[in-house]
C-alpha cells in the first residue's frame, strides 16, 4: 500500500455526508462499519467491511493523523470498497475491508494501543482480516497478532510473510508487461523509457524489475535519500526533481508509485507517456479521469488490479506462507490485466470501467450462489 494521503471524497466532510455515502450513495453499500475507542491508550479507530460475499474481508490498517473523525470514516469507506474490487480481481476468496487508526503514529502509537486495536479486530470473529498499510509495519502486526489471530503481514519469525512490497512490485511489473504487449505487441519494457514517481518500499523493487528487463528508467521522489539509493546502485538511472518534471519528460510509461490522486486533470493533459501503470492506490483523482486518459489514447492499467501482489502475499499467509505459491498467483496479474484490456475493447469503455464490471460480476455471482445459513442446518 503506497499512497500516503486520505482518499478523496465527494461529500462535504460532515457526518451527514459520511452517512449519505454509507447508506444512500453508489459508493456505499458497506455491510458493517465499527467505531472503536479505548480511552486508556488513546485508540480511536474505524473498521469498515464493504463486502464478505467472497469470504472474510481482507485489508490493511492505516494509521494516519486525519483532520477529523468524519474524514477518517470516509477514508475507511473508500479504501474498503477498493479492497473488495482488488480482492475480487486477484482471485482471492476474500471480500474487502479496511481499518484506520486516527492519530499521528509517531506520537501516539504504543504497544498497548496496538493490543487494544487487536482486541477490537478479534471481536469481529474473523469477518475481518487485517494487515499493514500506511503508518503500520510488520512489527506492529506482530503486536496486534498477540490479541488477534486474524492478523497477516507478520514477520517471518512469527509465521508471517514479512514485507509485502516485494510481490506488490512484482505484480505491477506483470501488469506493465501486459500493457506493453497490448500497446506495442511485445510483453517487455526493453528499450522503453519508464518514469517511476516514488521509489520507496514498492517503487525501488519495481525499478529493479525494469532494469533487469532492459528498460530506460527515470525516477523521482520527495525524499532525496530514496533517489540516491537508486542512482548509487544504478548510475544509468536518470533522476528528475519532482513528479511534474517526470510527467513532462519524454516517456513511454508513467508509473505513479507514491501519492493517491496522482492522475488529475493537469497531469493527464501534460502526460507524454502512452501507458500508465503504477503501484499507488486510488490514482484517479476524480470520476471522469479514466475517460480523459482514454480520449488522449493513453492506456491505463487499473491500479487496484496491478498492485494486488501485496494482498495476494498476505492472503497466502493464512494458509502457512509459501513465497513461491504466492508469487505464482501474483504472476496471474499479467493475464488479468490483459483480460481487462480485452473487455474494455469489446465493451467500448475505459479499462477502469471494464475492471469494475468484472469485479462486480464476480461478487454478484458469489452472492447469488451463497447458500443461506438456514439451508445449511
Amino acid at each position: 500500500m503506497t499512497d500516503v494521503r486520505p482518499t478523496s471524497g465527494t461529500d462535504t466532510g460532515s457526518t451527514e455526508g459520511v452517512l449519505h455515502t454509507l447508506f444512500r450513495s453508489d459508493l456505499g453499500g458497506h455491510e458493517q462499519v465499527v467505531l472503536c475507542q479505548d480511552r486508556a491508550t488513546g485508540l480511536k479507530a474505524v473498521i469498515a467491511l464493504h463486502s464478505t460475499a467472497l469470504g472474510p474481508a481482507l485489508g490493511g490498517t492505516r494509521f494516519y493523523p486525519y483532520a477529523s473523525e468524519e474524514e477518517a470514516v470516509r477514508d475507511a469507506l473508500n479504501l474498503s470498497r477498493g479492497m473488495s474490487y482488488k480482492n475480487a480481481l486477484a482471485g482471492l476468496e476474500h471480500g474487502g475491508g479496511k481499518a484506520v487508526i486516527i492519530g499521528d503514529p509517531e506520537e501516539i502509537k504504543t504497544e498497548q494501543l496496538l493490543l487494544a486495536y487487536g482486541r477490537f479486530v478479534a471481536s469481529l470473529g474473523g469477518r475481518y482480516v487485517t494487515a499493514c498499510d500506511v503508518g503500520t509495519y510488520v512489527q506492529d502486526m506482530d503486536v496486534v497478532a498477540r490479541e488477534c489471530r486474524w492478523t497477516t503481514g507478520r514477520s517471518p519469525e512469527r509465521g508471517g510473510a514479512g514485507d509485502s512490497s516485494v510481490l506488490t512490485a512484482f505484480g505491477v511489473f506483470q501488469g506493465m508487461r501486459a500493457a506493453a504487449g497490448h500497446r506495442w505487441g511485445e510483453p517487455t519494457l526493453r528499450g522503453r523509457r519508464v518514469g517511476v514517481a516514488g521509489v520507496g518500499k514498492v517503487g525501488h523493487h519495481l525499478v529493479e524489475h525494469l532494469i533487469e528487463d532492459g528498460a530506460q528508467v527515470v525516477v523521482t521522489d520527495v525524499r532525496p535519500e530514496a533517489v540516491a539509493r537508486i542512482t548509487e546502485r544504478h548510475p544509468e538511472v536518470t533522476a528528475v526533481p519532482d513528479a511534474a518534471a517526470l510527467v513532462r519528460a519524454p516517456l513511454d510509461v508513467y508509473a505513479p508509485c507514491a501519492l493517491g490522486g496522482a492522475l488529475d486533470d493537469a497531469t493527464v493533459a501534460a502526460l507524454t507517456a502512452t501507458v500508465v501503470c503504477g503501484a499507488a492506490n486510488n490514482q484517479l483523482a476524480h470520476p471522469g479521469v479514466e475517460k480523459d486518459l482514454a480520449d488522449r489514447g493513453i492506456l491505463y492499467a487499473p491500479d487496484y488490479v496491478v498492485n494486488a501482489g501485496g494482498v495476494i502475499q498476505v492472503a497466502d499467509e493464512l494458509n502457512g506462507f509459501d513465497f513461491d505459491r504466492a508469487k505464482a498467483k501474483a504472476a496471474k496479474i499479467y493475464d488479468t490485466t490483459l483480460a481487462i484490456f480485452d473487455r474494455a475493447h469489446t465493451d467500448g469503455v475505459p479499462p477502469a470501467v471494464a475492471a469494475d464490471r468484472l469485479a462486480e460480476a464476480r461478487m454478484a455471482e458469489a452472492r447469488a450462489t451463497r447458500v443461506p445459513r438456514q439451508a445449511q442446518r
